[in-house]
């Protein structure tokens, strides 16, 4: 009984450490928190979970529900990123997509990091380790590698994500103008173009067709580029970093138009994107070596890192929350003193009120932690009493 113990609590932990990176793989795909803005202008009747939108790892999606009514019937929702834009911009809150831009983008290759490590903290003896630990990391490296920096990589990238850019585009597709002076037969039909291009990029989402999404980022792209003079014009490679880096840009300036402030946003972007790539295959190459010995210190990162998703999430959101209440641009119609977004619970912001909450998919994260403490606690034991057989066990 007392040498087969051991062999019981591999067995145990290597089950709970499957399931917890099974947890963390669902919650990519679960919204991690919700934030809503309610005032009286939005009637509960009207809008019965206020102006609601659903943070997920890789993009921020609308909230908002259809709502049921005898009265009325609407066949979609009300686009609640787009409006909690429309109100955020009056006090001088820049855009919801220029939150986060880099972590959205690599938000798939860390999840996929995290996987891998778990799966390497479950298997059995050295080889298998190493074996799992190569094979995963390469693949993710190589996908990184031709997703961010190759041309026609942003394909390879998440369709929430690509979904999330083109939503926030809003209606920014169209060239604005002065019509005042047109003539209303030509305002008469360029309003109705206008209508028709919206419902054709609402189409292009609802479609679900990512070669149509990225056929949208390109002729966005392409519009911009013509704007500029032909000297700084750039050419459209459709790299996932290029077109995060544009994109970044985009939402900046989306309602504060100030090249001069935004730019160096932007220009740090870029580099924090390259930069973490880098970081993140060096990171790879010591998580291999944490693989080689059960008896190293560094092992432990392979279920430490992932253990933390929940605190490293958090911290993400609330740095942002800073960012966007310490950010405020001075063309705002009304003027607010810095603050602290409400990260948890209830707030005020002027006639608002704010709810800050966790979705389920931050109870995967919390679940998986709870599952990864417990595998840890028991492959310790374990390996207190595995001795000389512990690289094998």
């Amino acid at each position: 009984m007392t040498t087969s113990s051991p062999d019981r609590r591999a067995i145990v932990y290597r089950v709970l450490t499957v399931i917890a990176a099974g947890l963390i793989a669902a919650s990519f795909f679960a919204p991690g928190w919700w934030v809503a803005l309610k005032a009286p202008n939005y009637p509960e009747a009207t809008f019965p979970d206020g102006i609601r939108i659903d943070f997920y790892m890789d993009s921020v999606r609308n909230g908002c529900s259809i709502r049921t009514s005898q009265e009325v019937e609407e066949k979609e929702a009300l686009d609640c990123v787009h409006e909690m834009d429309t109100i955020n911009h009056y006090v001088g809150m820049y855009p919801i997509a220029s939150g986060g831009p880099v972590e959205k983008a690599y938000a798939p290759f860390l999840f996929s990091l995290m996987v891998v490590m778990l799966l390497a903290f479950a298997a059995p003896g050295r080889k298998s380790r190493l074996a799992v630990s190569v094979a995963g990391y390469t693949a993710i490296a190589v996908w990184m590698g031709v997703t961010m920096f190759t041309p026609g990589g942003v394909a390879y990238q998440s369709k929430g994500y690509l979904e999330g850019l083109v939503n926030s585009l809003g209606q920014d597709t169209a060239d604005k103008v002065d019509d005042n002076t047109m003539n209303p037969i030509v305002r008469q039909l360029k309003e109705a173009m206008a209508d028709i291009e919206r419902k054709e990029k609402d189409a292009v989402v609802a479609s679900g067709s990512r070669e149509a999404l990225i056929e949208n980022l390109r002729a966005n792209f392409v519009l911009d580029q013509n704007k500029k003079p032909a000297s700084s014009q750039l050419q459209w490679n459709g790299s996932g970093h290029q077109v995060m880096v544009w994109h970044y840009d985009k939402s900046l300036s989306r309602w504060f138009n100030m090249p001069e402030r935004n730019l160096p946003l932007a220009e740090m972007m870029d580099s924090i994107s390259v930069m973490l790539a880098a970081v993140i295959v060096a990171g790879m190459c010591l998580l291999v070596y944490a693989a080689w010995s059960v008896r190293s210190v560094f092992y432990w990162l392979l279920v430490l890192l992932p253990m933390v998703l929940p605190l490293g999430f958090i911290a993400e959101y609330s740095a942002w929350l800073w960012w966007y209440g310490h950010r405020l641009n001075e063309m705002g119609a009304f003027t607010l003193k810095p603050f602290m977004p409400t990260v948890f619970g209830d707030g005020k912001v002027a006639q608002f009120t704010t709810h800050s909450y966790p979705h389920y998919g931050f109870g995967l994260m919390v679940a998986s932690s709870l599952l990864l403490a417990l595998a840890a606690l028991i492959r310790r034991k374990q390996l207190a009493l595995s001795g000389e057989k512990a690289e094998r066990s």
